[in-house]
């Protein structure tokens, strides 16, 4: 048997601790252990980015990191981005502009727009693409999931919930460019 690490961290808001092995991923570990099964598994090597969470505010494909690197790091999960029991603007407006239809994809993809829609309040259309341009649909096509990004982004704007904070050098950060210190 496998020896086990303890690992604390924060997940969605709340502390929490527990045992993984070396080799597992976060993705194993949110699902597996935590129960927390949002996150998809869908290619298992970072090409779809099914299982997109946040570390420390940035996307990364939880298949790809470690469960022990989660370590002190600030994690959000699908199952953070609602607020209490009111779906979070960027849900909701995936669910009003029918930007989802097996389900696979959309946790990551809500993730990873919150992620942009935190950072750049009114990204163009260019801009999403390119962010959101690391995730696979094989549904829906992405024309709905733009304009559902583009509509949570406008809805945001208008509740005057923008928390956007720019990056020292302006341009948007692709997943797997940031890095934790």
């Amino acid at each position: 048997m496998a020896k086990k690490i303890h690992v604390a961290t924060t997940i969605n808001g709340e502390r929490v601790e527990f045992l993984c092995e070396a080799r597992q991923s976060l993705l194993e570990v949110l699902r597996d252990t935590l129960d927390l099964t949002g996150s998809k598994e869908g290619c298992n090597n970072g090409n779809c980015g099914a299982c997109t969470v946040l570390l420390d505010g940035q996307p990364v494909d939880s298949c790809l990191v470690l469960g022990v690197e989660a370590e002190g790091a600030e994690i959000t999960t699908i199952e953070g981005i609602a607020r209490d029991s009111h779906l979070h603007p960027i849900q909701q407006c995936f669910l009003e502009d029918a930007a989802l239809q097996c389900g696979i994809c959309t946790p990551g993809f809500i993730v990873l727009a919150k992620a942009l829609l935190d950072r750049e309040g009114n990204p163009s259309e260019q801009e999403i693409r390119f962010q959101l341009a690391g995730n696979l649909c094989r549904c829906t096509g992405y024309d709905k999931i733009i304009r559902a990004v583009q509509h949570a982004a406008q809805r945001l704007a208008a509740d005057g919930e923008q928390t956007a904070a720019a990056n020292p050098n302006g341009s948007p950060t692709r997943r797997g460019q940031a890095q934790r210190t």
